[in-house]
C-alpha cells in the first residue's frame, strides 16, 4: 500500500497561519501594555492615539514595496527578513510612556517591518495553493491574526500585572525568533513535481520570481516568455482592484479601531477592569478566528460543488459579513454591560472576518501572478484606515471629555462605532457593483 505523505503546501499554510498569529499577539500586546503604562503615567488620549497610530504610518510605507520585493526576490525570503527586523526592535526598545519620540520611532520601525509580511504571505500562498483550496487556505492563514489577538487579550493583561509592561515586548520578540527558526528550516519554494498543472492553473513554479525576459518551459513542451514587468497602470485603474481596496479599508478601519481602543472602552466607557474580565475579553477575536474559517470552508465548498459562480460566492459572503457587522457596530454603544458589549463586538468582528472570504481572497482570483502586488496596494489602504481611524478616535474621545470627563457616557462613544458601521454598508455596495472573480491580470 502506498504510504500517505503530508503535502508540503499544508505545512506552508500552517507556518503562515502561525506567522499572522505572532504578528497580532505583538500588535494587541503593545496596545495592552502601552495603554496600562500610559494610563499609569497620566498620558492623555490624544498622545496615546499618536503613539498607537505611528505603527500604521510605518506599515503603510512598506505595503507596496513589500509586494514588489516579494515579486522580485520571493515572498519566502522577504517574510523571514521582516520577522527578524520587527522581533529585534521589540527586544531592544524600552517601554517608557513618557519617551513619546522613542516609542513613535520604534512603532514606525515595527510597522515598516511588518508591512512586508502580508504581501509576502499572499505571494507565497499564490505559489503554493491551487485555486480550489485558496479560500480556506487564505482564511486559515488570516484567521491566525484573530487567534493571536484573542490569545494576547487573554494572557497578556496578566503578564503585565505580574511582570510589568516591558515583559510583553520580550515575550513577543521570543515568539518572533522561534517562528523565524521554523520558517528557515521548513519553508521552500514550490517544486514543479508537486504541481504538474501549475502553469495552467495559475499557481506553483509558474509564479516564482523571474528575471528580465527569462523563458520557462510549460507542461505541453512549449516555451512561454515571462517578463518581470508589473502592469502598474492596469492595476491602479482596475475597478475590481478598487473594490478590494475599498473593502480592505473598511475592514481594517473597524478592526484597528476596536483592537486599539476596545481596552479603553472596557476600562473607561464601561468602567471594567481587563484583568477581572477573564476570558470574555478574548471572545471578539476568537469569534473572528471561527468565522474566518467558516467563510473559507463555505466558499471552497460552494466552488468545488459548482453551486454558483466564484464571483457570486465572493459577493455573497462579503455582503452577508459586512451588513451584519454594520448593524453590530451601530448597536455597540447601546450595550452597557460587559456581556452585552462583548457579544456585540464579537458579532461585529466575527462577521467582518466572514466577509474576508469575499474580498480578501479576490487578489488571487483576479491576479494570481501579482497577488502580492495587489495585496500591497489594498493593504496600503487598510493601513491608512489604521492611521486615520486610530488617530481620529483619539481625537474624538479627547473632544468628548469636555462633556464627559471620564468617557463613561455612551454618547462619548457613538461616533467611534457609527463610523465603521456606515462604512460597512458603503463598502458592501461597492463590492457588489464592481468586483469579479475572473482572472484579469496574466
Amino acid at each position: 500500500m502506498k504510504r500517505m505523505t503530508f503535502p508540503h503546501r499544508y505545512l506552508i499554510v500552517i507556518l503562515t497561519f502561525i506567522s499572522t498569529s505572532v504578528c497580532y499577539i505583538e500588535r494587541v500586546g503593545f496596545s495592552i501594555a502601552y495603554t496600562i503604562a500610559a494610563d499609569a503615567a497620566g498620558v492623555n488620549q490624544s498622545t496615546k492615539g499618536t503613539v498607537l497610530a505611528s505603527f500604521y504610518c510605518g506599515y503603510a510605507c512598506s505595503q507596496v514595496p513589500g509586494g514588489w520585493a516579494a515579486q522580485k526576490i520571493g515572498g519566502r525570503k522577504v517574510l523571514l527578513i521582516s520577522f527578524v527586523l520587527w522581533s529585534l526592535t521589540c527586544a531592544l526598545v524600552p517601554l517608557d510612556p513618557n519617551r513619546v519620540t522613542v516609542l513613535v520611532i520604534a512603532r514606525l520601525l515595527v510597522g515598516v517591518a511588518q508591512g512586508f509580511i502580508f504581501p509576502s504571505i499572499h505571494t507565497v500562498l499564490a505559489q503554493w495553493v491551487p485555486p480550489h483550496e485558496r479560500s480556506r487556505s487564505v482564511s486559515l492563514t488570516m484567521s491566525g491574526m484573530y487567534l493571536g489577538a484573542a490569545t494576547g487579550m487573554l494572557f497578556l493583561p496578566s503578564l503585565v500585572k505580574y511582570r510589568g509592561p516591558q515583559s510583553v515586548f520580550l515575550v513577543e520578540a521570543a515568539l518572533g525568533a522561534m517562528w523565524c527558526m521554523l520558517w528557515f528550516k521548513y519553508a521552500s519554494d514550490p517544486p514543479r513535481s508537486e504541481h504538474p498543472k501549475a502553469t495552467a492553473s495559475g499557481f506553483g513554479e509558474s509564479l516564482l520570481p523571474v528575471k528580465g525576459s527569462q523563458k520557462m518551459k510549460v507542461e505541453n513542451g512549449g516555451i512561454s516568455a515571462k517578463t518581470a514587468n508589473i502592469p502598474w497602470k492596469k492595476i491602479l485603474l482596475s475597478l475590481p482592484v478598487w473594490a478590494i481596496v475599498v473593502n480592505n479599508f473598511t475592514f481594517h478601519y473597524g478592526l484597528y479601531v476596536l483592537m486599539n481602543w476596545l481596552p479603553t472602552y472596557f476600562e473607561k466607557g464601561l468602567q471594567l477592569s481587563l484583568q477581572e474580565m477573564g476570558s470574555s475579553k478574548m471572545m471578539p477575536y476568537f469569534n473572528m478566528f471561527v468565522f474566518s474559517n467558516i467563510g473559507g470552508v463555505v466558499a471552497d465548498h460552494l466552488i468545488t460543488k459548482r453551486i454558483m459562480s466564484v464571483t457570486r460566492i465572493r459577493k455573497l459572503l462579503n455582503t452577508v459579513g459586512f451588513l451584519v457587522a454594520s448593524l453590530a457596530f451601530i448597536l455597540l454603544p447601546l450595550f452597557r454591560t460587559s456581556s452585552g458589549a462583548v457579544f456585540c463586538s464579537s458579532v461585529a468582528l466575527g462577521f467582518l472576518a466572514l466577509g474576508r472570504a469575499g474580498f480578501a481572497v479576490n487578489h488571487m482570483d483576479i491576479a494570481p501572478r501579482y497577488a502580492g502586488i495587489v495585496m500591497g496596494v489594498s493593504n496600503t489602504a487598510g493601513t491608512f484606515a489604521g492611521i486615520i481611524g486610530v488617530r481620529f478616535t483619539g481625537w474624538l474621545l479627547e473632544s468628548a471629555k469636555t462633556a464627559n470627563p471620564d468617557l463613561s457616557s455612551p454618547d462619548s462613544w457613538k461616533l467611534v462605532f457609527y463610523i465603521p458601521g456606515f462604512q460597512c454598508i458603503f463598502s458592501c455596495l461597492v463590492f457588489l457593483l464592481f468586483s469579479t472573480a475572473e482572472r484579469i491580470f496574466d
